[in-house]
């Protein structure tokens, strides 16, 4: 054991205290300004002292001398500083041997330069304190001296499938608030605690998949466990709270973009050789490989798939979450946009769409109409050869839906009237509720397109379902457009707490619990009546959400109709995932569905999501 272990028992005091003291933050900047009055640590203090067997250091708070090691990566961009390492690791597996130095300006020191680093020891925590991220371990305040340089690296620990426990976290625990800060790390059990054992270490991995395209801020995801959950297109799906997928890492590079681009990939590509760096912790994605040397991209042909068209009897119907469209969007996103609909979606018979903004964007003047905006993108689907649709909606009041301030998005239904016909029942508005009624022995809305319960406190700051009442066939068909409250606020799955805090599901809970109150009026009314529920429901097929949502047996997920490999809409960090949905009445049996991926998987994306589509017959 370190000689620092016998420490590791007092952690929870000494971070109390430091956290008195402002020594653990979320803010760089001060956490990098901790007390320089802390009494100094007796003795030849090493990096694994520092790091101690616990996600805390035992020293957090404390000034620390002429820490020896050598520099194994320097960063001139964010979080400036560098990373150095001894080369002399100690018997425990649990003690890393690595440590980041934060110098809040461009470093002097280069990769190989041996040397000796004084300062305080603090604990950042990447988003803030209440984020609910782990923190980083780091030295603050330093004092460096080269000692030498052109220095051997120390070999980097190879991240593998083997190498990586299956299961993902231990439980937090209790008398903490359910952290896991102060237990010690088992590194041949857990995941997370196996990376935390490495963090700030030197580490590589080998040729593997990419399971998260390449994004905007020059970073993807791979992972190291090829048949973890693997999706039939090259992805890892998330499928269970219980099931984390352990094999992901994200990757970054320290070089500038400026000076070496950063690669360009899709899922299913392949991170081909050595990618090797020190690893690091942020705030988005956790545990990341920053990259000194990254293996070749090779591309595997991911294509954009491309669902059939409806036979005559066949009613289609899809979602879209469109990405905060407005009319100031390049005319080339709306052709983007225009073309997945009529050639990736064959032109669906009704389109609910999400994320229409008003006429004027992000602009907050009081604007809300949106028919600008509308008109725009039928046009090009027009352009684009596809028919002239329609189209129906609800403005909402201005601010009060939530999504991009400025925006006022809301949900948008288009129909082919060559197709399907709408039922217009004026009166419908922002803040008015439909209602059901019996006519001729149906069931029918009030008011049609409407909301549904307006005034219920689930929908405050969010997007209110839009329901319509369609004809197909001589069959009414009623369609609700959801998008419900989004994940922000949420703890992420490398958080400290174990499980994590999902706090935004309480309202997509009651927000579900209020749609499914609607269905079942709709349903006591007419038992077979054909009811679709869709949208951006912001949730997971397995989450409380679609609990609500299905209730009493009165919808049915049609993804849990796909096979489990193919079961997902979104990517994110790595993890292919469900968040928009299509839920089917019971009279609604034989069906087809169908998530289209056209987005979600490439680095290139008109939207971050997949749209959905599902025929049947009424």
């Amino acid at each position: 054991m370190p000689a620092a272990s016998s420490r590791t028992t007092a952690v929870s005091a000494v971070v109390t205290a430091a956290l008195a003291a402002g020594l653990l933050t979320g803010a760089a900047t001060t956490s990098a300004s901790a007390s320089t009055s802390a009494p100094a640590v007796d003795g030849q203090v090493r990096i694994h002292d520092i790091q101690g067997s616990t996600r805390t250091s035992p020293l957090v708070g404390r000034q620390v001398g002429e820490v020896a090691g050598i520099v194994t990566g320097v960063r001139t961009y964010g979080s400036k500083g560098f990373w150095f390492q001894d080369p002399h690791p100690d018997a425990d597996p649990a003690t890393s041997e690595g440590i980041f130095v934060y110098t809040g300006s461009a470093p002097t020191v280069a990769v190989g330069d041996a040397v000796t680093v004084s300062g305080t020891v603090t604990e950042y925590v990447p988003g803030g304190l209440d984020s609910g991220n782990q923190s980083l371990t780091q030295i603050s305040k330093p004092t460096v001296a080269v000692v030498s340089s052109g220095n051997a690296l120390p070999a980097p620990v190879r991240i593998t499938e083997r190498s990586v426990p299956s299961r993902y976290a231990p439980a937090g625990d209790p008398a903490a608030g359910g952290s896991v800060n102060a237990l010690p790390l088992r590194p041949s059990r857990y995941a997370l605690d196996y990376y935390e054992s490495v963090e700030g270490m030197n580490v590589s991995v080998g040729t593997s998949r990419v399971v998260g395209a390449t994004d905007a801020h020059a970073e993807l995801w791979v992972t190291v466990k090829p048949r973890e959950n693997d999706a039939r297109r090259g992805g890892t799906v998330y499928g269970s709270y219980d099931a984390q997928n352990t094999g992901r890492i994200q990757i970054q590079s320290l070089v500038p973009l400026a000076e070496q681009p950063f690669p360009k990939a899709d899922v299913g590509d392949v991170l081909t050789g050595a990618t090797e760096g020190p690893l690091d912790f942020n705030q988005y994605g956790g545990y990341t490989l920053t990259a000194r040397t990254m293996g070749t991209v090779t591309a595997k042909g991911l294509r954009r798939e491309v669902t059939r068209k409806q036979r005559g009897g066949e009613l289609a119907v899809a979602t879209y979450n469109v990405e905060n469209l407005d009319p100031t969007d390049p005319q080339e996103k709306f052709d983007a946009l225009a073309a997945a609909v009529v050639d990736n979606l064959a032109s669906p018979d009704i389109v609910a769409l999400e994320e229409i903004q008003d006429n004027n964007g992000a602009k907050s003047d009081g604007t809300v109409a949106a028919d600008l905006t509308v008109k725009k993108f039928t046009d090009a689907i027009v352009a684009a050869g596809g028919p002239a649709y329609e189209w129906r909606s609800i403005d909402p009041e201005d601010k009060k839906d939530g999504g991009e301030p400025g925006g006022n998005i809301r949900q948008v239904f288009l129909f082919n009237p060559e197709r399907v016909s709408f039922t217009d029942r004026a009166g419908g508005d922002a803040t008015t509720a439909t209602g059901v009624v019996r006519e001729r022995g149906r069931a029918a809305l009030t008011f049609s397109p409407g909301r549904i319960d307006p005034a219920n406190t689930a929908w405050k700051d969010s997007r209110k379902p839009l329901v319509g009442e369609f004809r197909f066939r001589g069959r009414p068909v009623f369609v609700v457009a959801n998008h419900f409250a989004s994940k922000g606020g949420d703890e992420s799955i490398v958080s400290e707490h174990q499980p994590p805090t999902r706090s935004s599901e309480v309202q997509r809970h009651a927000q579900g619990q209020a749609v499914n109150t609607f269905v079942k009026k709709l349903l006591s009314v007419q038992k077979n009546a054909d009811v679709l529920v869709v949208g951006d429901i912001n949730d997971f097929e397995f989450s409380g959400t679609a609990k609500a949502l299905t209730a009493g047996g009165v919808l049915y997920p049609a993804i849990k109709s796909l096979p489990r490999s193919e079961r997902y809409t979104y990517v994110y960090q790595g993890n292919s995932q469900v968040l928009d949905q299509i839920l089917t009445s019971p009279s609604i049996r034989d069906f087809q569905y169908d998530s289209v991926h056209i987005n979600a998987e490439f680095a290139d994306q008109n939207s971050d999501h997949d749209p959905q589509v599902i025929r049947f017959r009424p």
